[in-house]
């Protein structure tokens, strides 16, 4: 299947940090800042988005890889804006480059690989394993 997404193709989300956005909430530590685990949800949201109106019918990605460095602690109340940028096609595989950044800091970073899957046929798949 030959996609059609463009290199270097682009793409921006934002998101207001919530107390449910905390490494508190995710048992991921103590501290009521922005997680980790939330970082890198946000940032697999922005590589799925960017591409989704590529994808054929029927179609999805799933994540299969990622490399984050959190380099920004963030308090709730702060916006948060994730800009995905399309780095590689590779038959199903799409690879993508993601930073988030509060105001002008850059809180993290990270590459991201995504593998193109047919929805029926991965469930279907799953299903039949025990």
């Amino acid at each position: 299947m030959n996609l059609n997404i463009p290199i270097n193709h682009t793409y921006e989300i934002d998101l207001i940090v919530e107390k449910k956005h905390t490494a508190l909430a995710y048992g991921s530590g103590l501290a009521e800042v922005f997680a980790t685990p939330a970082m890198v949800a946000f940032m697999e949201n922005a590589a799925y988005k960017s591409i989704e109106p590529f994808l054929p019918e029927g179609h999805s990605t799933v994540g299969m890889e990622i490399n984050v460095k959190h380099l920004k602690a963030t308090l709730p109340g702060k916006k948060l804006v994730a800009k995905s940028k399309v780095t590689a096609v590779d038959g199903r595989k799409i690879s993508f480059e993601i930073k988030v950044y509060e105001g002008e800091h850059l809180a993290g970073n990270c590459t991201h690989d995504r593998f193109l899957i047919n929805n029926e046929k991965f469930i279907a798949k799953l299903n039949q394993q025990t």
